[in-house]
């Protein structure tokens, strides 16, 4: 099974930028969004309900902001929307399918650093992890499960280009990177980083100006962190950095 991240930056926009072709020919069984920022019927019929592809969303109620979506090419046994806690349920951020046993999540967690660039969010990012946290928690008691999504932090040193220029900016707070830690000391495993550990310059976000991309003068912020039980079926973890249509980069995994 070959299951796919991607913060879209607005699935309408990176439809004209060629979301179909990709999702047509990414061979992958589950593709995670996240920053969808549109409603379900703001969409064309054939992003919607896609041919070959069951697709389920759970919007922001506010307009044009966040949001998550699962297109998953078999039907779910189950589908699961927000996480009962209506502070960030409005912000439509977490959503989960049951594939048998397997659950595969898209989750886009919160920037901490407020509108003002000023880190007013970092308490409602620490608080909105640590929600998932319970939530999933208890996921991977029936079976496989893989948290695919925007993390809005980098874990280490290794996983942004300039460290040492960001310690007190929101995404590489020690606070924020620390649970991360909390999360990979319960058992969870960073996919990429296992199967390619202290490799440099693989990263899945970049700014949209000064030629960061280009350059390559990124961070990697979006992660599929997986169950001792899905971890053990993972065969192979990727980052697409040629795919363009967003800021942000597709990655992935395959399992058995």
């Amino acid at each position: 099974m070959k299951i796919i991240s991607w913060n879209v930056n607005g699935l309408r926009a990176c439809v004209k930028k060629g979301f179909h072709s990709f999702l047509d020919e990414s061979n992958a069984d589950v593709v995670a969004l996240q920053e969808v920022r549109a409603f379900p019927d703001q969409l064309e019929v054939n992003t919607r309900t896609p041919q070959g592809w069951h697709a389920f969303f759970h919007p922001s109620e506010r307009p044009g902001y966040s949001g998550v979506a699962i297109y998953t090419r078999k039907k779910p046994t189950n589908v699961v929307l927000g996480l009962n806690e209506p502070q960030f349920d409005v912000e439509g951020r977490f959503m989960a399918i049951q594939l048998g046993r397997m659950t595969i999540a898209s989750v886009y967690f919160p920037k901490g650093s407020g509108k003002d660039r000023d880190n007013s969010r970092v308490e409602y990012k620490l608080n909105f992890y640590r929600s998932v946290f319970d939530t999933i928690q208890k996921m991977r008691r029936v079976g496989p499960t893989i948290i695919a999504g925007d993390y809005n932090t980098a874990h280490t040193e290794l996983d942004l280009a300039r460290p040492k220029t960001n310690h007190k900016n929101s995404g590489f707070l020690p606070v924020e990177r620390e649970e991360i830690d909390r999360w990979i000391a319960a058992g969870w495993s960073d996919s990429f980083r296992l199967k390619h550990p202290q490799e440099p310059d693989h990263y899945t976000w970049w700014r949209q100006w000064g030629e960061a991309r280009s350059k390559n003068v990124g961070w990697r912020i979006d992660y599929l962190l997986t169950s001792p039980s899905a971890t053990r079926r993972t065969t192979s973890a990727f980052i697409l950095q040629e795919v363009f249509g967003s800021d942000h980069c597709p990655i992935g995994i395959n399992i058995t």
